[in-house]
């Protein structure tokens, strides 16, 4: 077997580091696998050993950029390997869509990306002979929302064009572009639509389709204005689009072509004459159209889960729930659409049967915000606003199903017509009464454990260890340690975190871990190192991955557990959420989760170690009894160093013995900061921390770890909702909370007498106090009481008044319906 040094070339502006490779075998069709006889690799991680087969990087493509818009159009460069000019190149996506490749002037290879109905990664092979599909790669597919604003198309005053044909908004409407990102000397702009079948719809159309063109061979500077038309008959179907800006030399309507894409937006400048002729009548129609529609659905409300309480714990259960991008507090988002509102977040996981989303939104209280109480209340989704596996098909298309199930009707009923409260009705908010918080351990500094239920010890073994164990869920966290390197380069006693791997069923292995520098976190992939300089939010397979900056890393899971991880002050913070149906389900280093700390310190050979009268000798016992096995190990390796340290070595070091206790003595001179610096909770972590790593900073950031996770802990307590409550008919409430301790105030309007509870108030059960409340007449009262005879038998009279006043009010909307429908 022969190895050749590995060398540096510069392709694309780059540099690119070309693998070492041993030659015995090919990665022709083995992308991404090791060598069954133990030779050379295919694998990403041979590239740091240097083991990777001779021609690795002929057939294991990398590209870049590494990522586009799920609707296409951007050219992906072909790294490492050198075609002919002018070699005839087909690219081949998912699969079953064939793309013609481009090898430039100087043996670069090109593959455009084509228009796709998906996110995450999508798999890719190259052809040269239009047969053999040999070479393979991946990129990522990016919900259009989520990528830089530098690579979309702006719609410059997004709320004119969202309005444009209703009274007073018309003239110019103007777009403008990245002019590098698209690399043309000029350009086309054209309108593209979007539909879905549903119902009686007809197909004809179903999906994108290009509509027309609002100027061909532009010079590209960059903006475009335009004064709209109203829609040709033959285009009055689609009411939901982009713009897209492709190169010049594209074809009319070519799909598949470099080019820029605006946002999906509702088409209010290319609706048909009758729209501008009265666009509230227009949208009123299609309002009365769509409610009747969606009766005929299945009821997704029941299936999508409740909302946290209040603000905190919405912030603080990350593993299930994510920042509203139009409704973010910490943006000083204004919430256009949930007025009272100041944030609202949405339920990171589809719900399983109709790929649903949920919305939870918030006052500056802290307070849900909710439809029966005022019109900026949370509304939940018929589907999910990033739609869901398998994606492709209606309506779980991700972006697109979403806009036309509950976006559109949202304008046909709330922007371009008075009938918001149609649009309410069907899409009430969930409250909160059936909603548990996740519960949350962590490990931090040196490294010390705070369990799901609460206990506090110190396990400094060098090694990789299971976190957390949950065979019946598919869930395992495993963490790897390595001892202290201290200023002077000596090594400490003790052992701090320096990453963590998960993986969840069937779902991608996600790895975060230290990089070498220390201060900022690394996250692979199947082995495969992410990079998050294109975008900071990646979907992978059975997981989502975000990193707002190189320091914080949050992994979300299919079940709702998150991970979070944190670089600290040349070391690692991390904290793992689990929803409650994980209860009695977990072990491992972050003990058993069921209320009980006392049993926490269970081994895995299933023996009990007292938590209370437990030594560090015995908590060293416990803690190295979750070493993982070499089979499990959910790790790379893919370093010298990792090689010789942990993969070739037992999981758990038997040779290192660390200081079970800090090192203090009463001539250290950081004992006087220690005293000003570590104290009340948290403050034994803190000293270990520093006296073992001889740093007040590591010390320092151990504590404020350590508060920020029991600050994490309170956001997460259980709150106790007793649910909404109506104002009664011809009558008001005053008051909008519903939780434990909170009490409502009912009053009747004039010529109206109360009956039932004035006041009621909620219950540490989850039970509001009193009765229901009605407003009766005043002036028939009297009769009513001689004839009924009781006040129970009136107000049981008055509840079957109310349901038949509904009926008629219903069978009233009916038969104005139909008179619309019958002309």
């Amino acid at each position: 077997m022969r190895v050749r040094f590995r060398k540096t070339i510069f392709l694309l502006g780059l540099f690119v580091m070309v693998p070492s490779r041993v030659t015995g075998e090919t990665c022709r069709l083995r992308c991404g696998s090791a060598s069954p006889s133990g030779g050379c690799s295919c694998r990403a991680a041979c590239v740091s050993l240097q083991s990777c087969c001779e021609d690795y990087g002929r057939f294991c493509l990398q590209v870049l950029p590494s990522s586009s818009s799920m609707l296409g159009g951007r050219a992906l460069g072909i790294l490492n390997v050198a075609f002919r000019p002018g070699q005839s190149l087909l690219c081949r996506f998912n699969g079953e869509i064939d793309v013609p490749g481009v090898v430039d002037a100087e043996g670069r290879g090109h593959c455009v990306s084509p228009l796709l109905h998906q996110t995450g990664w999508v798999p890719f092979q190259v052809s040269t002979d239009g047969t053999h599909f040999d070479r393979a790669g991946e990129y990522l597919s990016v919900l259009p929302g989520k990528l830089e604003p530098s690579l979309r198309v702006s719609l410059v005053n997004s709320t004119r064009w969202q309005y444009y044909g209703t009274p007073g908004t018309a003239g110019a409407l103007w777009m403008a572009w990245n002019v590098s990102a698209l690399g043309a000397d000029s350009v086309n702009v054209e309108l593209w639509g979007y539909r879905e079948a549903g119902g009686a719809a007809a197909t004809e159309g179903v999906g994108w389709t290009y509509l027309y063109s609002l100027g061909r061979g532009l010079p590209n500077r960059g903006t475009f204005n335009f004064v709209p038309r109203a829609a040709e008959p033959a285009h009055s179907r689609w009411e939901l689009g982009s713009i897209r800006v492709s190169a010049g030399a594209a074809s009319e309507g070519a799909r598949d072509v470099q080019a820029l894409w605006s946002d999906t937006h509702a088409l209010a400048w290319h609706m048909e004459q009758a729209f501008r002729d009265n666009s509230a009548a227009w949208a009123e129609n299609r309002c009365l159209e769509w409610d009747a529609r969606e009766k005929s659905l299945p009821n997704f409300l029941g299936e999508i889960m409740d909302c946290p309480c209040t603000l905190a714990q919405a912030r603080a259960d990350t593993g299930r729930f994510y920042t509203d991008h139009g409704c973010d507090i910490e943006k000083g988002s204004v919430c256009t659409y949930h007025p009272g509102s100041v944030h609202c977040v949405r339920a990171i996981q589809a719900s399983p049967q109709y790929g649903s989303g949920q919305q939870c939104c918030y006052d500056s209280s802290g307070a849900q915000v909710l439809t029966g109480d005022s019109t900026g209340g949370s509304t939940p989704d018929r589907a999910h606003a990033w739609g869901s596996p398998p994606y492709r098909e209606p309506p779980r298309v991700p972006g697109l199903s979403h806009w036309i199930h509950d976006v559109m009707s949202f304008y046909y009923c709330c922007l371009w017509s008075p009938l918001c409260h149609v649009y309410l009705r069907l899409r009430p908010s969930s409250g909160c009464k059936s909603y548990r918080p996740p519960r949350a351990g962590a490990v931090l500094g040196g490294p010390h454990f705070v369990t799901f239920d609460g206990l506090r010890y110190t396990f400094n073994g060098r090694g990789e260890y299971d976190l957390v164990q949950a065979p019946r869920r598919g869930l395992s966290v495993q963490a790897r340690t390595e001892q202290v390197a201290l200023n002077n380069g000596s090594l400490a006693s003790a052992t701090r975190l320096s990453s963590v791997a998960v993986k969840e069923n069937s779902s991608d292995a996600v790895e975060v871990r230290l990089a070498r520098r220390g201060d900022r976190l690394q996250v692979l992939r199947n082995q495969k190192v992410l990079s998050f300089g294109e975008q900071r939010w990646v979907d992978l397979r059975g997981a989502f991955v975000f990193s707002p900056t190189p320091q914080k890393v949050t992994v979300m899971l299919s079940s709702g557990v998150g991970v979070e991880a944190r670089a600290r002050e040349d070391g690692m913070a991390m904290t793992v959420l689990l929803p409650t149906d994980f209860a009695n389900h977990t072990r491992g280093l972050l003990g058993q989760m069921n209320s009980d700390p006392s049993d926490d310190l269970l081994t895995g050979r299933g023996e009990v170690v007292p938590s209370v009268a437990a030594t560090p000798e015995d908590i060293f016992g416990f803690g190295t009894s979750w070493r993982i096995s070499k089979e499990t190990s959910l790790f790379t390796y893919d370093s010298q160093y990792l090689l010789d340290t942990y993969h070739r070595r037992p999981a758990h070091d038997p040779v290192f013995h660390p200081a079970f206790g800090p090192p203090e003595g009463r001539d250290d001179p950081l004992v006087a900061a220690i005293l000003s610096m570590c104290y009340g909770d948290g403050a034994a972590f803190c000293k270990y921390e520093t006296l073992t790593s001889r740093s007040l900073a590591t010390g320092n950031a151990t504590m404020r770890a350590y508060r920020s996770h029991r600050a994490l802990v309170q956001d997460l307590q259980p709150v106790v909702s007793c649910g909404w409550l109506p104002a009664p008919s011809h009558g008001k409430k005053n008051g909008t909370r519903y939780t434990q301790g909170q009490t409502l105030w009912f009053s009747c309007d004039g010529g109206f007498l109360l009956y039932g509870s004035t006041r009621r108030s909620c219950q540490e059960n989850g039970t509001w106090t009193g009765e229901q409340t009605y407003c009766l007449r005043d002036d028939n009262l009297g009769y009513v009481l001689g004839a009924v005879g009781s006040l129970a038998t009136l107000i049981t009279m008055a509840v079957m008044i109310k349901l038949n006043n509904r009926k008629r009010e219903r069978e009233k909307l009916e038969q104005i319906e139909i008179h619309d429908v019958m002309g």
